[in-house]
């Protein structure tokens, strides 16, 4: 592969859909559609922690992934935007702008920014392969971290440790099995289909 090559945008999984009017918005619907269903899946942390653990950040770099930078950032944004309007769809069905500019907003914002990332990578064929994934949902999870925790220490007035106890540590070991779970989903999809 030239250097021309990794960085001119590749297809993704969602690219070998046929187009139609509709594509790009069904995908973007069921991107926001199933990360609030991947929402549902949490084990809350309180008093311990404001965050629960969730399927969302599957969700969110498994859609980045399969449908690319732009769709992928739409799908978030579309599921921060349904939640934020009231909807039940952020962890343990709860929506409001309340809980957008509460202790977990940061998180959710982070989403649509890290599902622009890890398809960017996807877009450059990082998706085909499960070390590539795996590095790009991990990137893409640190782009979770980077926006969540300084939310989370400004909106519960925490200090740094208290932070990281809260909103990182009890994450880690769950992200990095949500992330490899994603990172060999890809690779064996392009598999299948022999591309």
């Amino acid at each position: 592969m030239s250097t021309a090559d990794a960085v001119l945008p590749r297809p993704v999984r969602a690219d070998l859909l046929p187009r139609g009017a509709g594509r790009d918005v069904a995908l973007v619907v069921g991107a926001a559609l199933l990360t609030a269903l991947c929402a549902q899946i949490a084990v809350p942390l309180e008093p311990f922690s404001p965050v629960p653990i969730t399927g969302q950040t599957f969700a969110v770099l498994l859609t980045g992934a399969a449908l690319g930078a732009r769709r992928g950032a739409a799908g978030q944004a579309l599921y921060v935007l349904l939640g934020a309007v009231g909807l039940p769809f952020y962890s343990e069905g709860e929506g409001g702008i309340d809980v957008l500019v509460g202790a977990t907003g940061g998180y959710l914002v982070g989403f649509i920014l890290a599902a622009a990332v890890v398809g960017w990578f996807a877009q450059r064929g990082m998706d085909r392969d499960v070390r590539t994934a795996a590095v790009a949902f991990l990137l893409g999870s640190i782009v979770i971290y980077a926006i969540g925790l300084p939310w989370l220490a400004v909106v519960a007035d925490l200090s740094l440790s208290e932070t990281l106890v809260a909103g990182l540590l009890p994450f880690i070991p769950g992200g990095l099995l949500k992330a490899a779970l994603a990172a060999g989903l890809l690779p064996a999809a392009w598999r299948l289909t022999g591309r």
